[in-house]
């Protein structure tokens, strides 16, 4: 009988752990990434300067290039900085902004990347695929998936509480993504891989179970294993479904809609999460949702976010345009604005009775 089988595209080594940064030499050598420590540096122009000064004694072969923003000409100024430098590999060491352009100066130029991440603010971490912004606003480039995932605990703790919040959002909205696939498949016969999806409800399961709080290792420990358990499910299906439903176009909405006055990824799509169970019937589990949002402190209701109602309804009536072809909870139900104002009137009354 024969063996089947597949090839998981995945991080050679994953390290999340205090003081993870400062083994960085020994994980790329071990790893044989990068044996003669010859690596293209990724950095923000803020607190990339410090984590520079803290690691550049123990790498004294790397170059560093600072990135000033997170649009595709940076990405591509990166990708013809390093061409034919002879680099083991690319590092993008700081946010998602960073990591997104070194994933895609690293495709461009064909080297490894490896991803340090700084904040744990969204699962853009270890996916496949790079958010730059463009002329027509932001998109989606396809990337290798990182050849090394190293997450330092320590520096995690040093950011902004407010992006850890965040990635609680991102990760929990895995449990609306994969509802709104598992729909696709019943109406429109949409193929869900089953494996992906595992592990992205795995992944927001285990966030959305936990008790601890954003100064808990074991809880960072266990937010950072799902958002890169998300990315690696992304890898699996071949694009973003198993962590991008009507949440995620609600996300998209906002930041196309209103520009210069979206909150934070992670933000959006949580709240947008919570919605988007409450439109699908599912009550218990969206009071469930708004009750570990609420716990983490992020926000529930758009108000919260600097958002109207009416900016709201306009968001979800027009969230359906911004991934054509991708069939969520939205498509499904087809809600005119009066029906979007009514089940928002409908939710924010349970949420705050």
């Amino acid at each position: 009988m024969p063996v089947l089988t597949r090839l998981i595209p995945s991080p050679v080594v994953v390290d999340i752990s205090n003081g993870a940064m400062d083994k960085l030499d020994g994980i790329l050598a071990d790893q044989r990434i990068s044996a003669s420590g010859k690596l293209a540096i990724a950095i923000s122009g803020g607190s990339g300067r410090a984590l520079r000064a803290r690691l550049a004694p123990a790498l004294p072969y790397a170059d560093w290039f600072p990135v000033a923003d997170g649009t595709i000409d940076s990405a591509v100024k990166l990708a013809d900085d390093i061409k034919g430098r002879r680099y083991d590999a690319v590092v993008g060491l700081g946010g998602g902004k960073i990591i997104d352009v070194a994933k895609y100066a690293a495709a461009r130029v064909g080297l490894p990347m490896v991803a340090i991440a700084t904040n744990l603010s969204h699962d853009g971490i270890c996916s496949p695929v790079s958010i730059l912004d463009n002329d027509n606003g932001r998109g989606s480039y396809g990337v290798p998936t990182p050849i090394a995932m190293v997450i330092d605990l320590d520096v995690i703790r040093e950011a902004p509480t407010r992006f850890i919040r965040a990635g609680v959002g991102d990760a929990i909205s895995n449990i609306s993504s994969i509802a709104d696939w598992e729909l696709s498949h019943k109406i429109t016969g949409e193929a869900v891989d089953g494996l992906a999806a595992a592990m992205a409800r795995t992944a927001g399961e285990s966030v959305l179970r936990h008790p601890g709080g954003c100064g808990d290792d074991e809880f960072l420990t266990v937010l950072a294993e799902a958002l890169v358990l998300t990315g690696i499910a992304m890898s699996i299906s071949g694009d973003s479904r198993p962590a991008s439903g009507a949440c995620h176009e609600i996300s998209h909405a906002f930041d196309l809609l209103y520009p210069g006055r979206h909150a934070l990824h992670g933000e959006q799509v949580g709240l947008g999460a919570a919605f988007a169970m409450h439109l699908r019937g599912a009550r218990e589990q969206s009071g469930l949702f708004v009750e570990v949002l609420r716990r983490h402190g992020l926000p529930v209701l758009p108000e919260e976010i600097g958002f109207s109602v009416d900016e709201f309804v306009a968001a979800v009536e027009y969230a359906p345009q911004t991934r054509p072809g991708r069939f969520t909870v939205l498509e499904h139900l087809n809600l005119s604005e009066a029906d979007i104002r009514d089940a928002y009137a409908d939710y924010a009354k349970t949420i705050r009775s």
